[in-house]
């Protein structure tokens, strides 16, 4: 993988990489994927007070319904509850299978249970913040959203298994939803800055399209 390409995923990564930290909220919610470390991360936030409960959602997304068994909320679950969150105190949402419905579901979910809530703190990828918090932000404003997820530079993100190829084309395909689902209703529109902006059409013409619509 040449330097450009890595300079250019880079800046992609550092710019859906958002942070608006708190010291408590009414609950957790953690976005499913197939990287665990959101599920680790909401737990030591829990276990430190942060909030009074968690939301696990996800079912099976595009990379993880040919990974697992059992949908990411669940696996979610009992990485959480294995970092010593009680059960009790996690809600499962094990139906949703994309971003906006993760919003839908929960809303519904916690309706049900007949759970107000005014704060939320979201916990999901490292990269997909800036588009997590426009989602809550359209699906579900009356909340007061924060977002806390891993924080680790670029560098350090890929694993065995998040690999670095799969990361690049995962951010492109957020990049494009973050310029195209605002007129669809799914998220409030944000700024895309120039240098973003020719990151990723850089990166699309070097071929990182798998997961472009």
């Amino acid at each position: 993988m040449n330097e450009k390409v890595l300079t250019a995923a880079k800046v992609l990564y550092d710019f859906h990489h958002q942070e608006r930290p708190t010291n408590h909220a009414d609950f957790i919610l953690t976005m499913g994927s197939h990287d665990l470390r959101p599920a680790e991360h909401a737990a030591e936030l829990f276990l430190q007070g942060k909030a009074d409960f968690i939301v696990a959602a996800g079912g099976f997304g595009k990379i993880t319904r040919d990974l697992w068994q059992i949908p990411e909320a669940e696996k979610y679950a009992e990485i959480m509850q294995a970092a010593g969150v009680p059960a009790d105190k996690i809600f499962i949402e094990n139906e949703s299978t994309n971003s906006g419905q993760n919003f839908q579901f929960m809303k519904r979910l916690l309706a049900s249970k007949q759970i107000t809530v005014r704060s939320g703190l979201i916990v999901s990828k490292t990269y997909l913040g800036r588009r997590a918090m426009a989602t809550a932000q359209r699906q579900w404003p009356e909340v007061d959203w924060y977002i806390d997820s891993p924080a680790m530079p670029f560098e350090q993100y890929p694993t065995a298994d998040v690999p670095l190829d799969r990361m690049i084309a995962l951010m492109v395909g957020d990049t494009q939803r973050l310029l195209t689902y605002p007129d669809q209703g799914f998220q409030v529109p944000v700024t895309m800055p120039d240098q973003v902006l020719r990151a990723y059409e850089y990166l699309i013409a070097q071929g990182y399209t798998t997961y472009l619509q």
